[in-house]
């Protein structure tokens, strides 16, 4: 009886214990990867990438690949981590304390887990697993952000959110997040989820150091969002992240200009007519979209100033109209009206006329647009090109073939223009005879067979001329050609056309200058201190380097004057107080130039131990010569580098010496140092110093030339 009374409870223990024990193969990180708990860390890992390969989103479509993902990048985070596995081994789970009490929490975590509460009974969301999946559908990785959402961020924005677990303000924001992700989604923005536990390697790439962060990526650019997380502040981040001249404001005064472009731009012109006084976010998205294709214009029916404007085109003010202009500004080439315009439905509208009737070829990309490769017979596509000239000379030919192709167009055949000086080599290669059509148009009938540039093409025979022959005989050879392909009989190869729109290089150098200093300029208002220490520090570096330099070359030119020879000069005689003074005359030519003088009386060896390295220059008598004491130095001038181990000499102007330069030296360092030998002569006919020295001033251009001869000394004798 007593087991019977007690049978209900023991079932109603044992019912949560079975869910937890058959959730338990799920959270056992060796089970997940298929390893044994003696496994190697090489072993782990080798698991993991063949795991990580066969259930990768990008490239397994099962449903469940993206949650078996999630559980081999929890399962290998766990065993890569000699700490967490060991806790995982001796708890049961890879929480970093080791207490029984926590061995306790989990214990009742996974108890709930498996029963029928969850967290949100004891309002704890905290784990990913528990909390709202709206975001799965938008979770991003690494390898997906890099080869998809990057290139594709140059077609729309998107908005990123950094998030984790136990994270309180991520709960915070999610009611707002959850709302303004689905209506920026409707309207074009693209939407993205990093979750910083599993994608830590994307986040540090992002820059998100912290969570949660909301981040815009455009055009490849990462821009940090700094406000308050509202629904007003969400939407404004993403219109500040388009370009500011999208969408231009069209009036009476100014349509005509804007619509008259498509010549010069190449592009067909939207207008959009709606009575909001801004531009709608959704327009400004679609025009970010289409820009390479088409340019936008946008009319306030209820300004004052577009009455004429809405009467011409018969504008419903009262419902959303966008019309498209191509060739011809006095009437749209298509027109749409909705009084919800949807985004389905502007690009489906916009897709199917992003090119003018008979557009002018001015770059590779667009002419394989218009021109696509043969993939099958049934998308089989041809172009009819006419190569022409600009100027009024060939306004006739062109409108001629204008007017043909807007009678003729269809979806398997397209027509173009390309002007034959701006495109010499495509116009080379497909007119075999040039002097036939030289100062002429003619046009020719291509269907691109690879995307080497192989073609097959027919030119036409004679010259165009847009008679009702030339008609005639074009329209012909369609219908040929929609049952014979064979008609194209020619084969060539296509050279890459020249971008003719493309901005010049100094144009391109100042917006990319531009965009740079805006970025830094960003960044140092906006980034945390952490994302700016690279920049401060190189900063910073270069700062203390430069004012470093300035401050050591201060201490040195102040020590260089107060070691001055000032106290040497009462052992000089007045002659040799004249020749320090010249020398600091000279001195003013050149401040990387040190001056000083040297005493005979005490260095007479150590001078001519030097000049023992110069003797072509200044001859050494020998020391049993009588008058070996009595040869007079005074005015001989030393320029030293005592780095390179060499010297100049000049020698003092005599009679029968009409050089006075004696030695040469071919370049100039900045450690050079100028010694000035003088002392009182010892013979007394000696010349005054001052003829002796009336050519140093020749002297000293020629040693700041570099044109000296130098004297190389193996090491320097010592000045005791």
């Amino acid at each position: 009886m007593e087991l019977g009374r007690a049978g209900p409870a023991g079932l109603l223990l044992l019912l949560p214990l079975l869910l937890a024990a058959q959730a338990a193969p799920e959270r056992d990180p060796y089970r997940v990867l298929g390893v044994g708990r003696s496994s190697s860390q090489a072993d782990i890992k080798k698991a993991y990438k063949r795991l990580a390969r066969q259930w990768h989103p990008d490239k397994n479509k099962d449903p469940g690949a993206e949650d078996k993902f999630i559980q081999i990048s929890k399962a290998y985070e766990i065993l890569s981590n000699e700490e967490k596995r060991a806790n995982f081994d001796r708890y049961g789970d890879a929480g970093e304390s080791q207490g029984y009490s926590q061995h306790q929490q989990r214990q009742f975590h996974h108890f709930h887990e498996g029963f029928y509460f969850d967290e949100s009974f004891f309002h704890f969301p905290f784990n990913s697993e528990r909390r709202d999946t709206s975001d799965e559908k938008y979770l991003l990785h690494f390898s997906h952000y890099i080869n998809e959402i990057v290139p594709d961020s140059f077609k729309k924005p998107y908005l990123i959110k950094i998030t984790s677990d136990w994270c309180f303000s991520c709960i915070h924001i999610e009611p707002v997040w959850k709302e303004v992700a689905q209506e920026l989604e409707a309207l074009g923005v693209g939407i993205g989820v990093v979750h910083a536990g599993y994608e830590r390697r994307l986040a540090h790439h992002l820059g998100a150091h912290s969570t949660p962060s909301i981040l815009g990526l455009i055009n490849g650019k990462i821009t940090f969002f700094h406000s308050a997380v509202v629904r007003e502040n969400l939407r404004q981040f993403v219109e500040n992240l388009l370009p500011g001249n999208l969408v231009e404001k069209i009036t009476d005064k100014n349509y005509i200009r804007f619509l008259s472009n498509w010549k010069k731009e190449n592009k067909p012109h939207v207008l959009l007519f709606d009575h909001m006084p801004v531009v709608p976010l959704l327009y400004k998205l679609t025009a970010f979209a289409y820009r390479d294709y088409l340019s936008f214009g946008y009319v306030y029916v209820g300004l004052r100033g577009t009455e004429e404007l809405s009467s011409q085109y018969n504008i419903n003010v009262y419902t959303p109209t966008l019309m498209i202009f191509k060739e011809h500004i006095d009437k749209p080439a298509d027109v749409a009206q909705a009084r919800d315009m949807k985004k389905q439905l502007i690009d489906d509208f916009l897709s199917q006329n992003k090119f003018l009737m008979a557009a002018r070829l001015t770059n590779q990309r667009l002419f394989q647009e218009l021109c696509p490769v043969k993939k099958s017979h049934r998308q089989r596509k041809h172009c009819v090109v006419l190569l022409t000239g600009e100027g009024d000379k060939f306004a006739d030919a062109y409108e001629a073939f204008l007017t043909f192709a807007v009678a003729n167009t269809k979806d398997t055949l397209r027509f173009a223009h390309i002007y034959n000086d701006r495109q010499p080599e495509f116009a080379d290669a497909l007119l075999m005879d040039e002097e036939k059509y030289r100062g002429k148009s003619a046009v020719v009938i291509l269907e691109r067979r690879n995307n080497a540039g192989k073609i097959a093409y027919k030119t036409l025979e004679e010259a165009w001329q847009g008679s009702n022959e030339d008609n005639f005989i074009l329209l012909d050879l369609l219908d040929q050609l929609r049952t014979d392909p064979g008609l194209l009989s020619s084969e060539t190869v296509l050279a890459d056309l020249n971008d003719e729109l493309a901005p010049m290089f100094l144009i391109r150098w100042f917006y990319s200058t531009l965009d740079y200093i805006l970025d830094c300029w960003d960044s140092l208002f906006h980034s945390n201190w952490r994302e700016m220490m690279p920049l401060l520090s190189l900063l910073f570096s270069a700062l203390f380097i430069l004012f470093g330099t300035v401050i050591v070359q201060a201490f040195s030119d102040s020590s260089d004057t107060r070691d001055s020879p000032a106290s040497e000069k009462k052992d000089t005689t007045a002659k040799t107080e004249k020749n320090d003074t010249s020398f600091n005359k000279e001195s003013n030519r050149s401040s990387s130039l040190h001056f000083s003088f040297l005493s005979l009386d005490k260095h007479r060896e150590w001078l001519e131990y030097l000049l023992e390295f110069a003797q072509d220059a200044a001859p050494i008598p020998n020391q049993y010569d009588k008058h070996f004491l009595e040869r007079d130095y005074t005015g001989y001038v030393l320029a030293l580098n005592g780095h390179k181990k060499y010297f100049c000499l000049f020698k003092p102007h005599r009679s029968g010496d009409e050089g006075g330069t004696l030695g040469a030296c071919e370049d100039y360092d900045s450690s050079l140092h100028t010694e000035a030998r003088g002392k009182s002569s010892c013979s007394p006919g000696s010349r005054s110093l001052k003829n002796k020295l009336h050519k140093l001033s020749f002297w000293m251009e020629r040693l700041l030339e570099g044109s000296l001869q130098r004297f190389y000394i193996p090491s320097w004798p010592a000045l005791d």
